[in-house]
């Protein structure tokens, strides 16, 4: 009988492949750029910081308050645009701007 995987182990294995991670954070920004809904890509940042480290390591490497480190990523978090930046250079990221293709 073959043993079942937990999700959050599968999950977590599936992260540090770095060109997932890549691709599980920019499918979760679109989903915030569709949706106007943050929690998407609050709760990808959450996992990726989990899967590197936890979000203990990460608020050391932020040098911000670890409480405010799960604040911002909870589920009513809305950090500021510096938060999200010193977090995401803290997992190997950075925010890029790239033109849309408008039809003319």
């Amino acid at each position: 009988m073959d043993r079942s995987v937990p999700f959050e182990s599968h999950h977590q294995e599936f992260l540090r492949d770095p060109e997932r991670t890549n691709a599980y954070l920019s499918v979760a920004l679109e989903e915030y750029e569709n949706d106007k809904n943050s929690d998407a890509f609050l709760l990808a940042l959450r996992d990726v910081a989990q899967v590197l480290g936890g979000l203990g390591k990460l608020a050391e490497q932020t040098e911000l308050n670890r409480g405010r480190v799960y604040r911002a990523l909870s589920e009513d978090g809305n950090p500021n645009l510096d938060k999200i930046e010193k977090i995401l250079h803290s997992l190997g990221f950075r925010l890029s701007i790239e033109r849309l293709l408008v039809p003319e």
